[in-house]
């Protein structure tokens, strides 16, 4: 099994006749926490959207653990490991807390038990049998993630997983993608609060115009605060 966790070559995608992505490059190592940062519409969205098949024509090399994945359907992407956080969080209103948890499939035997979840996230046990989206916000992130740390995914993709959310909230969210990175879980954060994202991120990639314009490690950053500035200033 490749070292990497994912390895991205010349990615292109598209929506429809837009052409969104434009020769994305970039690798992460297994157990490796990185961010996609950049101003709203540059393409962090559509690039976890593309590694998993859900944007429409797509060209370039995807692999995943080593195996090619640009030309397989989503539902075969996820059972390589994968797990998607989108931002819209996809809770249902139909089901309590815990059914939305349960409704994922496993697709590997180290996904988390309910027993782990509900201890990493005690709010969901208390609220356990309330409908999906009578939870708070908050509540509703900490489900679409646990949702995902259930199904035995190893990679994790995470959209905006901080966004509209009270301080205290965010610091738990914090001390999870902590957690998990220790669990030697790969994860890529899509986020615009880099105060959130930067204390846990060991590489950095700014993405514009479709591309990977620059690359900053996590050791970086005190002299590197200037040149972010100026990527991701409004």
């Amino acid at each position: 099994m490749s070292s990497l966790a994912i390895e991205i070559k010349d990615l292109h995608a598209w929506y429809g006749e837009s052409h969104i992505l434009h020769g994305i490059n970039f690798s992460v190592k297994a157990g490796e926490v990185v961010t996609l940062l950049g101003r709203n519409g540059a393409g962090r969205t559509s690039t976890l959207r593309a590694i998993l098949g859900l944007t429409g024509k797509r060209t370039g090399s995807i692999r995943i653990h080593g195996n090619e994945v640009i030309h397989l359907p989503t539902h075969q992407i996820a059972h390589l490991g994968i797990g998607y956080c989108p931002e819209e969080r996809g809770i249902f209103s139909t089901l309590t807390a815990q059914e939305n948890l349960l409704l994922p499939p496993v697709i590997a035997d180290t996904g988390m038990s309910i027993h782990e979840i509900y201890e990493m996230f005690p709010n969901l046990y208390e609220r356990r049998n309330s409908p999906g989206t009578r939870l708070s916000g908050g509540e509703q992130q900490m489900l679409a993630l646990a949702r995902i740390l259930r199904t035995g995914a190893s990679i994790l993709l995470l959209d905006e997983i901080t966004e509209g959310l009270a301080p205290v909230i965010v610091q738990k969210l914090a001390q999870v993608v902590k957690t998990l990175r220790s669990k030697a879980y790969t994860i890529i954060l899509v986020e615009q609060n880099f105060r959130f994202a930067e204390r846990l991120a060991d590489r950095h990639f700014v993405v514009e115009h479709g591309q990977i314009v620059e690359t900053v490690l996590g050791s970086e950053l005190s002299e590197k605060t200037a040149l972010l500035n100026s990527y991701l200033g409004v």
